[in-house]
């Protein structure tokens, strides 16, 4: 990538995440389909039924989160509901059943901006456990400040030295491609905002993110 500003270059690095992620669950749809054309067989055709249900739960809760982490969803108002946010999240890894969600947020509603923040952050965070394992949410809201701070743990944690990169803002600009890209908008969401951004070292057997951002008004 030439220009990491390009708006346009940068939303097709961001679609072809999405557009990646949404390939399995709906290519599944798509096999599931095909068998029950061809499926005469009752108990065969009530497991292709449930092989489509679960890849249309798994599309749907794909695209509440991506609707929330990366759209405007519910419009351009300034706060969102925070349950909206945890119901995304766990649908996000409700599938494998591998990763706990433990939601320690109190607010009533959330910055927008700040709830992006959130959701991106424990995306990248629970990608990370590659093993299943606790992934820790807790936002608070003080005068003048939301703090945000995500923490995994499992069996095993690995945290891709390019998306590391990405969230720390030292990422060459050749290195930023569509796996990278939402960690990359993540930083710059926060940098834009005036905040910070905190990482755990690399090789911990927790990962830790943190964020702070001040308010807009």
């Amino acid at each position: 990538m030439t220009n990491p500003t390009d708006s346009i270059e940068f939303a097709s690095l961001l679609c072809s995440r999405l557009c990646h992620d949404l390939l399995s669950p709906v290519g599944a749809l798509n096999n599931g389909l095909e068998l029950m054309a061809d499926e005469t067989d009752p108990e065969m055709r009530a497991r292709c039924l449930d092989l489509l249900g679960e890849s249309a739960r798994t599309s749907a809760n794909k695209l509440k989160f991506f609707r929330l982490a990366f759209g405007s969803a519910g419009g351009f108002g300034d706060a969102v509901p925070p349950h909206e946010a945890r119901v995304a999240i766990e649908g996000m890894f409700a599938t494998t059943g591998r990763v706990k969600v433990g939601w320690m947020v109190e607010e009533q509603l959330l910055d927008k901006l700040a709830a992006k923040i959130l959701l991106n952050l424990a995306l990248i965070a629970g990608d990370a456990l590659v093993r299943g394992g606790q992934l820790d949410i807790g936002a608070e809201t003080r005068p003048g400040v939301t703090e945000i701070v995500v923490r995994a743990e499992g069996p095993k944690v690995v945290l891709d030295p390019d998306l590391r990169g990405a969230l720390a803002g030292t990422l060459p600009i050749e290195g930023l491609a569509s796996r990278t890209a939402a960690a990359w908008m993540t930083r710059q969401l926060v940098v834009e905002a005036r905040g910070e951004i905190a990482l755990s070292p690399p090789g911990e057997a927790v990962l830790l993110f943190g964020a702070s951002i001040p308010d807009r008004g």
